[in-house]
């Protein structure tokens, strides 16, 4: 499949990708014209009862581009999903958004991605984000925020990744699911190491620190040793 750049207008991918791509998604996905790093962003399609939600939504978006680094998201226009894409958007850093076909019929994808992928469904749009993603990041959501963050922390359970998984807890939102997860952990159910690798971020300055060290700079040339 031949890869998109970024434009005024979306960049839809001529197929729909399927399950049956998946057996060669290393070779399907190209990120060789996308520089940046980029983060996967897990959030709700709604904006919830406060609006510190979404004015973290936007910061996050914002200070992600500032510190040049990139977004992969479920390609949606609405709720803090599309307020983390705008922000990332206006300071020109790429975005790709990763949508199933029949999200279409509840969802509007976003105009003027860098790419939008169609999938054929919900598993694989999280493979194909997965391999687009450098780190994750899970700000507020509902069931399928929380069902893809769990599913991510498992995959690193199982060491199918070692990307940097970051909640961010904004407002206290998921207060009560690090408490179960501790609890989890207290029980037998899940190692302290795992637990660990699921890094709390009270602030979005807190979850800029700790992806910073994506961003490789590369050292100056002097030119006075060529």
């Amino acid at each position: 499949m031949n890869s998109a750049t970024a434009s005024s207008t979306v960049a839809t991918q001529p197929d729909t990708i399927t399950s049956k791509d998946l057996e060669n998604v290393e070779q399907l996905i190209d990120k060789s014209d996308i520089r940046q790093p980029l983060v996967a962003v897990y959030c709700g399609s709604r904006m919830g009862n406060n609006e510190v939600y979404a004015k973290s939504a936007a910061e996050l978006g914002e200070k992600l581009a500032k510190a040049d680094m990139g977004l992969v998201y479920g390609g949606a226009s609405i709720g803090l999903m599309g307020t983390v894409a705008d922000a990332v958007m206006a300071s020109d850093a790429p975005v790709v958004g990763v949508m199933p076909t029949f999200m279409l019929e509840h969802e509007v994808a976003h105009n003027g991605l860098t790419r939008l992928h169609l999938t054929d469904t919900m598993h694989t749009r999280k493979a194909i984000m997965a391999e687009y993603a450098d780190a994750f990041v899970t700000l507020p959501g509902g069931l399928g925020t929380l069902e893809e963050i769990m599913e991510i922390a498992t995959w690193r359970q199982l060491y199918q990744h070692e990307k940097p998984m970051l909640i961010m807890n904004i407002n206290g939102y998921y207060d009560r699911l690090l408490d179960h997860l501790r609890h989890t952990a207290e029980q037998g159910f899940m190692s302290e190491a795992d637990l660990d690798r699921l890094v709390v971020c009270n602030t979005v300055d807190e979850a800029i620190e700790r992806l910073s060290g994506l961003v490789q700079v590369k050292d100056e040339i002097d030119t006075s040793k060529i």
